[in-house]
């Protein structure tokens, strides 16, 4: 019986949160909570109800807590209310989404870190999944970033109280992003994130500028152990193809830890280019080349002024 408590997020995808309840069966949480938005309309609310049903299949012995709203608030509100919610009652656990289907050493692995680094209040955010395909690049289980990744993850409640869903003052975290980003390229991509939380319906970007504010650090494993089965017409953010959709998971034996406590700017940077389109070394180079044009063309004109 796995006694992390488990934090289950769902909707109105029956198929897909019964694959993922039968991932978190396995393992039979002792303590399960379960946050369900409410339908927007009366054809949702068939799904959303064979979505709930699914929970009715618990057949262990287990604490299970359920916030299953009547009217639908939207994804943002939704999951972020859903997660204080989990933290009102427990002061660590794992976080799940019903698209995210994690494999045994997905639960190993974040029971493992949270009890770890439980102490170590700059260590904010535990990523399950792995998106680069890193495991062949290190001796070590996982590394540090800036960066999370909210398919299949972990905190704590004292990482979780820093949260800051509006991010009210946006000019605090302009300058944020300044100071913790040499990068130019990178700077302006961040402001342009910030810029689009205005209108952007979610809540995992305020989760990341939170941990920036607070100067915290996240870990990401360098082995994949959720599979992401969300990419289609049902998803709210990802109804596009991925080449990230399904991936395949890997497991785990034993943990091995990295010698030093330090942001990995190299395999991080391999993660900004996959993710994100980002290549801080390839801007950089950008911004030379820019520069020097630009000295070109002043030269050209201070000679035809002369």
């Amino acid at each position: 019986m796995l006694n992390t408590p488990i934090l289950f997020l769902i909707y109105n995808r029956p198929d897909k949160t019964l694959k993922v309840f039968e991932a978190i069966k396995k393992v039979r949480p002792a303590k399960l909570f379960v946050v369900a938005d409410g339908p927007r309309n009366e054809e949702a609310g068939i799904l959303c109800q064979q979505t709930r049903d699914v929970l009715l299949n618990i057949d262990w012995d287990c604490e299970l807590k359920t916030l299953y709203r009547t009217e639908n608030i939207g994804v943002k509100r939704s999951v972020s209310s859903g997660i204080n919610w989990f933290f009102e009652h427990i002061d660590e656990g794992i976080v799940l989404e019903d698209d995210c289907v994690p494999n045994d050493s997905f639960f190993f692995f974040c029971s493992a870190m949270l009890e770890f680094y439980k102490d170590n209040e700059s260590i904010m955010h535990i990523t399950g999944t792995d998106l680069i395909d890193n495991g062949k690049k290190h001796d070590y289980t996982y590394y540090f970033s800036n960066y999370p990744n909210i398919w299949g993850w972990a905190t704590w409640k004292r990482a979780w109280r820093k949260y800051d869903l509006e991010l009210t003052d946006k000019s605090y975290y302009k300058k944020l992003i300044n100071t913790r980003f040499k990068d130019p390229f990178e700077r302006r991509f961040w402001h342009t994130v910030l810029e689009s939380l205005k209108t952007l319906d979610t809540w995992d970007y305020q989760w990341m500028f939170s941990i920036w504010k607070a100067g915290g650090i996240c870990i990401n494993t360098n082995y994949n152990f959720v599979s992401n089965i969300g990419f289609d017409a049902t998803a709210t953010h990802t109804k596009y193809d991925s080449p990230y959709s399904g991936l395949t998971t890997k497991t785990i034996n034993k943990i091995v830890h990295p010698a030093t406590i330090a942001i990995d700017k190299e395999t991080e940077n391999d993660f900004l280019k996959t993710l994100h389109n980002l290549d801080r070394k390839g801007y950089r180079g950008y911004f030379l080349m820019r520069g020097k044009n630009l000295i070109h063309k002043i030269k050209l004109l201070l000679k035809k002024i002369k």
